[in-house]
């Protein structure tokens, strides 16, 4: 059973808080770690996402409980400190090996992908997961539930499992003593694995103890300054592409290759491998800090006064949709799931200066707000009402300016 607290929901101000911290550090030491463009789209996949968790928590309950109902070895696990670390180590064990397997199998890489996408390193970076990397972690995760531990603990773990790995994501913080750095992942070790660096490619995997990268060859100290992103990635601020986009290329080989059975295999053969009717993949020269060509797009004049009151709006949404404490049924959260979609794709359009925003952006204004006040029951909250009016009036204002000045483009 789901508990009345939705774990997201109770570490998402702690997420926030951390974020702001950054933020205060680079204005006040002067570090260029964080750009407005590759932020905003970072939060909005952050947003979509989340939306998808909701699902991944229904199924992994349906799915483990019935596994630990049926088949769990010890009848009761009794939760304290001790068990809950072992349930940590265990959790990061295996996700050793997803990680490490996101990283050498097609359908997995395009399911982690997304993540390695971003040309920089700090917290926010840590937000953009794909929609498809939880479904696929929890894929592995079951044995847990045979040992004995339910699926509640299992979710719950997890999840302070992911705030310990998003704390990995900064260069705010330097290395730390030798001891820490050897068993524990560290920002360090983690800048590691983020890096495009040839010697940095596809090392150190571990999310909470780098003990495992040690004991399976995978480790790298960080030596050289990191370059940060991957090789051939979609340059573009668009949460879809940025989810999707090796999915893409994975099936437009399945559908040029003529062997039936290559397009089936092509999705969980190693990352690079073609089929022997198609030419085989390009080779990339290694990406440096003095050739790495950044993502650079041409939003409309005043996107920041957009986008930042547009990011907050989005956090309630977000926030309305994956909370159990929310009053929404099913079908609201599922409407309010895929306006928060539309609204993310839109900030794309806003960063890349593009023509269909004013369409799309109008759309989403006269769709949102009776949503909005229906949903939620603002015509009983005045302030509330007056507050969520007046923030559609600012968007349709904007959104009629962005038509009439044009892309600095």
């Amino acid at each position: 059973m789901i508990s009345s607290e939705n774990i997201y929901t109770l570490l998402t101000p702690l997420v926030l808080l951390f974020i702001i911290l950054e933020l205060i550090f680079c204005l006040w030491y002067k570090k260029d770690y964080i750009s407005f463009p590759e932020a905003i789209a970072n939060f909005g996949t952050m947003l979509a996402s989340q939306t998808v968790n909701v699902l991944v928590a229904a199924g992994v309950y349906a799915v483990y409980g019935y596994l630990w109902e049926n088949f769990r070895l010890i009848d009761t696990i009794v939760m304290n400190w001790f068990t809950y670390l072992l349930l940590l180590v265990g959790i990061d064990f295996i996700f050793y090996w997803v990680h490490r397997w996101g990283h050498s199998i097609n359908i997995m890489w395009a399911a982690h992908s997304p993540h390695h996408s971003a040309q920089e390193m700090n917290f926010l970076v840590a937000l953009r997961a794909s929609v498809t990397q939880r479904l696929f972690a929890f894929f592995f995760f079951w044995p847990l539930t045979i040992i004995g531990f339910t699926p509640f603990d299992i979710y719950l773990v997890t999840a302070v499992h992911l705030f310990i790995a998003f704390l990995h994501h900064t260069e705010c913080v330097p290395k730390l003593w030798g001891w820490i750095e050897y068993i524990f992942t560290t920002p360090s070790s983690h800048r590691v694995h983020h890096g495009v660096n040839f010697k940095y490619l596809d090392k150190n995997f571990g999310e909470f103890l780098i003990i495992w990268d040690r004991m399976f060859g995978s480790y790298e100290e960080e030596t050289d300054k990191v370059v940060y992103g991957m090789y051939g990635q979609a340059h573009t601020w668009n949460p879809v592409i940025i989810n999707f986009h090796y999915y893409h290329i994975l099936w437009k080989d399945a559908a040029a290759t003529a062997n039936r059975w290559d397009k089936i295999r092509i999705w969980f053969m190693p990352v690079g491998w073609r089929p022997a009717d198609l030419p085989p993949k390009p080779t990339f020269e290694e990406i440096t800090l003095a050739s790495q060509q950044k993502i650079q797009t041409f939003p409309f004049p005043g996107a920041k006064s957009y986008l930042v009151p547009a990011a907050a709006f989005g956090i309630i949404l977000m926030l309305l949709v994956i909370s159990p404490a929310s009053t929404l049924s099913t079908a609201q959260r599922v409407v309010l799931s895929i306006l928060l979609w539309h609204f993310v794709i839109n900030w794309a359009g806003i960063l890349e200066g593009k023509p269909w925003l004013f369409v799309s952006e109008m759309i989403r204004i006269i769709i949102a707000l009776p949503v909005v006040i229906v949903f939620c029951g603002l015509t009983e909250k005045p302030l509330l009402l007056a507050l969520c009016i007046a923030y559609h009036l600012f968007c349709l204002v904007r959104t009629i300016q962005f038509h009439i000045r044009p892309s600095q483009f």
